[in-house]
């Protein structure tokens, strides 16, 4: 159920409304259907929830579209023009360099960088809350990143909730109990819900729940009992927090998106297609 001042609201207004997208509306409609309440004191909330879920689910089809590549944190690259490798495997933020401009070069020379896959989650949201705050807020916020692991700047306020409603933008966990030991990077898959039945995530993809589920089950120890699971969690941004800085002047486009004449986004993902 969705609640606004304490009212209750109708999704299907909500989305004529709004003149909500496909990411949208599917988000309102989990939200209403869920068994838990989702409460905003004012509209303006849940617009911007709204806008940066949709453009987390943007984000991460741009950077798996980006030549990113998967690996471990032995194997860790960086444009050193913009980052400093450290020793552990880690990127941290050149002192001289804007964040915002660290951020978006990952998406325009994502051959230059390789990471594992909770590196990539954290990545996508600073680019995801980079579209939606305004520049100079960004670079003031999120001085001095270092991108490692999940590692992020505390204004990105993340919490992970125990809940069965996930919600497109959510960034889920599917757990391997018993992968190989000499493969830790397979202990399980952080991924983004992309809504329409599929995920995003570093080193598999976009998939189905089952499609990331049988590639960690097929990456389990010799003997193995336990199959892997797509744990009860959802790691969410905080929302109403990062409301505040909200750049209301538009939404930027980054390059390697296609915008239709209705001014959305069309992604498409083998037989996949969303238009945002």
């Amino acid at each position: 159920m969705i609640s606004i001042a304490g009212m209750p609201v109708d999704p299907a207004a909500l989305a004529s409304e709004w003149r909500l997208n496909s990411v949208q509306r599917e988000t309102v409609d989990r939200m209403a259907r869920a068994g838990e309440v989702f409460d905003y004191p004012n509209a303006e909330l849940l617009r911007y929830e709204l806008r940066l879920r949709n453009q987390i689910v943007v984000s991460s089809l741009q950077l798996f579209r980006s030549g990113l590549a998967f690996a471990t944190f032995e194997e860790t690259r960086c444009n050193e023009r913009f980052w400093v490798r450290t020793d552990y495997g880690g990127c941290m933020l050149r002192p001289e360099v804007p964040p915002s401009i660290a951020i978006e070069d990952i998406f325009r020379n994502g051959h230059a960088y390789a990471f594992e896959c909770a590196t990539a989650m954290v990545i996508i949201l600073y680019h995801a809350v980079l579209q939606t705050i305004r520049r100079a807020d960004f670079d003031q916020l999120f001085r001095g990143i270092l991108l490692y692991d999940w590692r992020y700047d505390q204004d990105l306020r993340l919490t992970t909730e125990q809940t069965r409603t996930f919600l497109p933008g959510d960034i889920l966990y599917f757990e391997n109990p018993e992968y190989r030991l000499d493969e830790p990077e397979w202990q399980g898959e952080n991924a983004v819900d992309l809504g329409n039945g599929r995920y995003f995530g570093h080193g598999i993809g976009v998939e189905t729940a089952e499609g990331i589920l049988h590639h960690l089950n097929g990456k389990r120890r010799p003997g193995a009992t336990r199959r892997a699971q797509l744990l009860s969690q959802a790691t969410r941004p905080g929302f109403a927090y990062l409301a505040a800085f909200e750049d209301t002047g538009g939404i930027r486009f980054m390059s390697g998106s296609t915008e239709t004449e209705a001014g959305k986004i069309r992604a498409e993902i083998g037989s996949a297609v969303w238009e945002l």
